[in-house]
């Protein structure tokens, strides 16, 4: 048997003023973003900003559904979104922040096992890290370099790509 140690590396700010500005404005995206949510369930409104190449900002926000599992997560339709409109360009960074009806979100909102698991999609496919940047409604901010941070034992199959062989 043999163990193995994974080693996450995560950056701690006091808040969004240790940021650089490029950084500060994403997350401020984010809470703009959080405005749009759809969540008459859940009463907690997510919101992400994705940061492209080409200097675009997509919003996302989560989209609740009375039939649960149909909803969607802010991140997975901010990233969708711009793989739709922007086909060929990377994403560099996303900013997450949440906001809730009845209390106050103090600690930074990381995305789910499958934002997570779209995030690192996102990084395979593009051969570049993602930065997350998360924060509550206010209060600390938690950033790190790249979904294997968040994910450090994330799917990725490659043999699921092969070509079909042809009975010609």
């Amino acid at each position: 048997m043999k163990i193995n140690k994974f080693e996450v590396v995560v950056e701690q700010y006091n808040s969004s003023d240790e940021l650089t500005a490029k950084e500060k404005n994403l997350l401020h995206e984010a809470k703009v973003a959080v405005k749009n949510s759809y969540a008459p369930y859940s009463e907690f409104h997510v919101g992400a900003a994705v940061l492209l190449e080409n200097g675009e900002i997509i919003h996302g926000n989560n989209q609740e559904n009375t039939a649960y599992p149909s909803g969607l997560c802010a991140e997975r339709v901010a990233l969708f979104y711009a793989k739709s409109k922007y086909p060929d360009v990377a994403v560099k960074a996303i900013a997450i922040t949440a906001k809730a009806d009845h209390f106050v979100i103090k600690e930074p909102i990381a995305p789910c096992g499958a934002c997570r698991q779209v995030i690192a999609e996102t990084e395979h496919r593009q051969a570049n890290k993602i930065r997350v940047i998360m924060q509550g409604q206010n209060g600390p901010v938690v950033a790190t370099e790249g979904i294997d941070n968040l994910l450090p034992m994330v799917f990725q199959e490659d043999g699921l790509k092969k070509k079909k062989i042809s009975n010609r």
